[in-house]
């Protein structure tokens, strides 16, 4: 799982057959400080995100197999949850789902 920060929506003419109907955004990994690590990536959504939102994504093919329901599709990252807030051991508070 990563934290991540919803930075906007891919948007394509031409797409596989399986991105029909689905919402793909683009991710920016974070830390539980809210700054930026790495480089962004897309992901499916499967939860209703938007931009400006703290989420939870997986980058590994086979949770967005189970999503999907099909072995065939090249779907490889998907958008799990939206985080309202994330509590550390040492004190640090990041608010999540602020919508920019």
């Amino acid at each position: 799982m990563i934290l991540c920060r919803i930075t906007g929506n891919a948007i394509a003419v031409e797409k596989h057959p399986c991105y029909e109907g689905k919402i793909v955004l683009v991710c920016q990994p974070i830390d539980t400080a809210g700054k930026d690590l790495g480089r962004v990536f897309l992901a499916v959504d499967a939860v209703r995100a938007g931009e400006g939102d703290t989420v939870l994504a997986s980058r590994e093919g086979n949770t967005a197999r189970q999503l999907t329901g099909k072995d065939s599709d090249p779907i490889h990252s998907v958008v799990l949850a939206v985080v309202d807030r994330v509590e550390m051991n040492d004190g640090t508070v990041l608010d999540g789902a602020t919508r920019r």
